[in-house]
């Protein structure tokens, strides 16, 4: 018997053996007493398998997703979305404190509705009993799930999925096979933008064309439809080069009052009505005057900083992905905003040169991927000493210790906030405060980046 009593960064329930090992137990809850079949032991922690659930947890709810207990996209369907945004902000308020060594009270969560949020989906394709199927990868594994009608995507993308992979059937179109490097289609990758309705597909293909493509195009009726070209033998989705069928390459969407163009690569948050209100609260704790210059880090296409440029005296975006440089620029110029400009360079570099030029922004923003920033990018931050950094995060272990570093070059934690970007999924996202508030000192911590 195994009493659920915490909830891991990955979803799993985590209960504690009678000689005191963690168990991690998939589809638990804390408040559950369960019967638990270890299935691995490693030398700190234990994995188990729920084989009956003697007392449910309160927060247990019906999961509604046929796929649930196989696909690998969601982890958290059998708890209450109310359980789930208490969980989640105590796993950012238990990183602060356990990690950053920060006590700082969280302010109100910001949640978001639960399902078909999400505008961007990823389907591998594979052959299966003899036809083309595409799917979700089951938990920690690259073995296809197939999935109908995803609870978490458009309802549409099903009926576009339906319709490729009836197309690749009908024309005898094979689906790639990772093991031998053979056949065509790989992935099948959509993106919709909610506000204007617009819709692209993306075909990875392994190959430089696929017949018949005029008529797919047809039959899908898309905004735009576009192959991209993967030949390597990887695991990475996209190719280096892609070939537009119909449409201009290309979707809008419009997010916190700005028409963001995107392309293929481009990076855009998969949930925009909650993408809106992080962005709010980011520039809530900027506290942005007109004289100010803000310095947007991992800037992507350049939403944050452009939804903040009407307060601000200049943006300066860095990112050090040409095509969302050359997409930043774009976004700046359909919303005719001449008051930012962006460069294409890492975080670290960038803001060394910078600073080298004797630009001082007031305000810095972090975005960074989920292995946080580094220790060249927090010395380069550091030395233009802005009074304000807001550093928004999709993993707040990583946050919690640059922000400890942060605090030991004259920086203090003064707000912060979780926020439900993911819903259903064990992710959340992160929004802090931090206000310059005494000089310099170099920790050890820094050692740690």
């Amino acid at each position: 018997m195994l009493d659920i009593t915490g909830m891991s960064h990955e979803g799993d329930g985590i209960g504690r053996h009678r000689d005191g090992m963690a168990v991690f137990v998939p589809m638990s809850a804390p408040g559950d007493r369960l019967s638990v079949r270890i299935a691995k032991v490693l030398s700190n922690r234990a994995y188990g398998i729920i084989e009956e659930i003697i007392a449910p947890s309160p927060d247990r709810c019906e999961n509604l997703c046929e796929a649930y207990r196989t696909c690998g996209g969601c982890s958290l369907r059998h708890i209450t979305p109310e359980a789930e945004m208490r969980i989640k902000n105590g796993l950012v308020q238990d990183n602060l404190g356990r990690i950053g060594k920060i006590e700082i009270g969280l302010e109100e969560p910001i949640d978001s509705r639960c399902g078909r949020y999400r505008n961007k989906a990823s389907y591998p394709v594979q052959n299966i009993g003899g036809r083309v199927t595409c799917g979700m990868y089951a938990r920690r594994s690259h073995r296809l799930v197939k999935i109908r009608d995803c609870l978490l995507q458009p309802a549409l993308f099903a009926d576009i999925t339906a319709c490729v992979c009836d197309f690749c059937n009908e024309f005898s179109i094979p689906a790639y096979d990772e093991e031998t490097h053979t056949g065509l289609l790989r992935h099948i990758v959509i993106r919709h933008a909610e506000k204007t309705d617009q819709t692209m597909v993306s075909l990875v293909i392994n190959g430089k064309s696929i017949p018949h493509i005029d008529i797919l195009a047809q039959r899908l009726r898309v905004t735009t439809l576009i192959l991209d070209h993967n030949t390597r033998k990887t695991n990475v989705i996209g190719g280096q080069k892609q070939t537009v069928i119909c449409g201009g390459g290309y979707i809008v969407d419009k997010l916190g009052g700005i028409e963001i163009e995107i392309s293929p690569g481009s990076f855009y948050q998969v949930n925009r009505g909650a993408a809106e209100l992080l962005y709010a609260k980011a520039l809530e704790y900027a506290a942005p005057e007109k004289s100010d210059t803000l310095l947007d880090l991992y800037c992507g296409t350049g939403a944050v900083g452009l939804s903040m440029a009407h307060a601000v005296k200049e943006v300066i975006g860095v990112e050090i992905i040409p095509q969302a440089v050359r997409d930043a620029g774009r976004n700046a110029e359909r919303n005719n905003i001449e008051n930012a400009r962006f460069i294409c360079a890492d975080a670290g570099g960038a803001a060394l040169k910078l600073a080298e030029e004797g630009i001082r922004p007031d305000i810095v923003v972090l975005d960074p991927p989920r292995a946080g920033i580094d220790a060249q990018t927090v010395k380069a931050v550091c030395s233009m000493a802005p009074g304000r950094i807001v550093y928004i995060s999709c993993n707040s272990a990583t946050q919690a210790r640059d922000c400890a570093v942060l605090c030991g070059r004259g920086y203090t934690v003064t707000r912060g906030c979780a926020v439900n970007l993911f819903p259903r999924t064990a992710h959340a996202e992160s929004v802090l405060l931090l206000t310059k508030t005494s000089r310099d000192i170099t920790t050890p911590a820094e050692n740690q980046i």
